[in-house]
């Protein structure tokens, strides 16, 4: 059978020895039931969580004045409960630079005053807004790091003087970030970390205040316990991957895997006479690609005709259209060789005519 390479977006691919270990254990992990089966107050299920926390303070090397809560909702869950967990004087900066921080900011109006101190939806989000030269009275500033569906990465961080809160959700693990610089860390689990349905955040311990809001929504109500039946599957899917990440080498050496990956592609597409990325400078994304013929029919037949070598999941994101490749930790370097291979073929063939108005 060939071999298929997985570019999604989310969710993304897994490690191959990790799929094959869960395959392995799902009908019976130590108590001789399946993982969906098992009581998640048991001893083993607790041992678990315990073990992925442990792992993950280890690989991000999170401090101990820092929290670590498992939830659901998505990254999107988290553009409401962040203004109404740090809500304090209700005022809240965020910086625009993609889609997924538009919906952020749509949501953050509902607990109080948005000031949006920069944007780059002028262009498309093919650019990033520059930090705000000073912040005042404000709870947070807000920024997506890196932006999925535009492929821009913010590779600098300021003092700002005010609580920095992260959307990591397609960076995390995938490159080292300075826990401390921040006050706030939300990531949706399906990029680098496991299935679609685990939340992680990550958040120090003096912006964690009880406050009256209903008990799922409050951070308080999730430190140091399990406050409902957590997404299971995912907890211990999550635990194996990171076991994974830990046995490759770490976060220095995904991230220098990742450096590779990226460039070899870019290089590529900067070298093509037919793609091109979207995304110029330093600013492009480590994990996240898009590119374009700069034909939205030449786009299409381009995704059929690597489909039908076993490369997937190349569409650009619906919103914007194009292509886009996700390079996230478990997608092998041999997965972007042979990606490059199939763009030149599909150049060398005169963009295949059999693929067109399919």
């Amino acid at each position: 059978m060939a071999v298929i390479y997985n570019f999604s977006a989310g969710p993304g691919v897994l490690p191959e020895p990790v799929l094959r270990e869960v395959q392995a254990e799902f009908l019976s992990y130590k108590q001789g039931v399946s993982i969906v089966e098992m009581s998640h107050r048991s001893d083993t299920f607790a041992t678990i969580v315990e073990q992925l926390e442990a792992r993950l303070r280890r690989l991000m090397q999170i401090p101990d004045d820092y929290a670590v809560l498992f939830l659901q909702g998505g990254a999107t869950l988290q553009f409401s409960m962040v203004p109404m967990n740090l809500r304090e004087s209700g005022r809240f900066v965020y910086l625009d630079s993609g889609i997924w921080s538009k919906k952020a900011i749509a949501d953050a109006k509902h607990y109080g005053d948005v000031v949006v101190a920069g944007s780059s939806a002028a262009v498309k989000y093919r650019d990033l807004p520059a930090w705000p030269k000073t912040i005042s009275d404000v709870d947070y500033l807000h920024v997506t790091l890196n932006n999925t569906i535009e492929g821009t990465r913010y590779t600098e961080l300021p003092d700002t003087g005010v609580p920095i809160v992260a959307d990591v959700s397609s960076n995390i693990l995938a490159e080292a970030i300075d826990v401390k610089r921040y006050g706030l860390l939300y990531a949706g689990a399906q990029k680098n970390i496991g299935p679609a349905g685990l939340t992680l955040v990550i958040i120090r311990r003096d912006l964690i205040v009880d406050r009256d809001l209903p008990s799922y929504l409050a951070y308080s109500k999730h430190v140091d316990t399990l406050l409902n039946t957590p997404s299971t599957f995912n907890l211990y899917v999550a635990e194996r991957v990171l076991a994974w990440v830990e046995g490759e080498g770490g976060v220095e050496a995904m991230e220098r895997r990742n450096v590779e990956k990226s460039g070899l592609f870019y290089d590529a597409l900067d070298a093509s006479p037919l793609f091109h990325a979207v995304v110029s400078g330093k600013q492009r994304s480590l994990t996240n690609i898009p590119f374009t013929t700069g034909d939205a029919e030449t786009d299409r037949a381009f995704q059929r005709f690597a489909e039908a070598r076993g490369l997937i999941e190349l569409g650009g994101h619906r919103s914007v259209g194009g292509l886009r490749a996700s390079l996230y930790n478990a997608m092998p370097l041999e997965g972007v060789k042979r990606l490059i291979d199939v763009m030149h073929e599909f150049e060398q063939e005169g963009q295949d005519v059999s693929y067109k108005n399919v």
